[in-house]
């Protein structure tokens, strides 16, 4: 009986979400905005935010080794939880239900809900805001450039990437009251 109440529920929000996310994947169809977007998918699945923790280390030394693996922590717990929900509730991608929405990149898997490119973007984005505000600079738009491509490449609706966003403030939250608790002034 709950399984199909969460199906009506996606199906609700797949009606009423659907023409906008096809008004959004039209930006797809210029040549440069679609190379963007696939590449900062490419990169948001995994090498930038390796590239990210790769970087506490040289910016901080032993400090930055464990921030480094903190966060890498932080990754995998939020891997798995975004895999737990995901194949719990099996949402549709968008492509998949609507002919309308084109599809311009594989995805990883099946289902769409929560989106974990944007769960990832967040976390990094929160944890880089509150240990390493330099790398902002670059982690901020490229966050940004990712959650977009998430609807305009035809992979997630929207609502699929404001649950991501939700979760992956919720575990870098989670991480940061972790490291501030075993770690005390961590960076002085």
């Amino acid at each position: 009986m709950m399984r199909d109440r969460r199906h009506a529920v996606f199906k609700h929000l797949d009606m009423l979400e659907w023409k906008a996310c096809r008004r959004c994947t039209r930006l797809g169809s210029y040549r440069p905005v679609l190379w963007l977007l696939q590449k900062a998918s490419w990169l948001g699945d995994y090498p930038a935010w390796i590239a990210v923790c790769l970087m506490l280390p040289v910016l901080h030394g032993k400090l930055g080794w464990i921030m480094a693996v903190s966060w890498g922590v932080s990754a995998a717990i939020g891997g798995l939880l975004y895999r737990l929900i995901k194949n719990k509730l099996c949402r549709e991608r968008p492509y998949i239900s609507f002919d309308l929405i084109p599809c311009t990149m594989p995805p990883l898997d099946r289902y769409s809900f929560p989106s974990g490119h944007t769960l990832h973007a967040v976390m990094f984005t929160t944890l880089a805001w509150q240990y390493e505000p330099r790398l902002l600079i670059g982690v901020i738009p490229f966050a940004i450039i990712v959650m977009l491509s998430r609807v305009i490449l035809g992979l997630h609706y929207i609502s699929d990437v404001i649950a991501g966003a939700l979760i992956g403030y919720g575990v870098a939250q989670l991480s940061i009251l972790a490291i501030d608790s075993a770690f005390p002034n961590l960076l002085g």
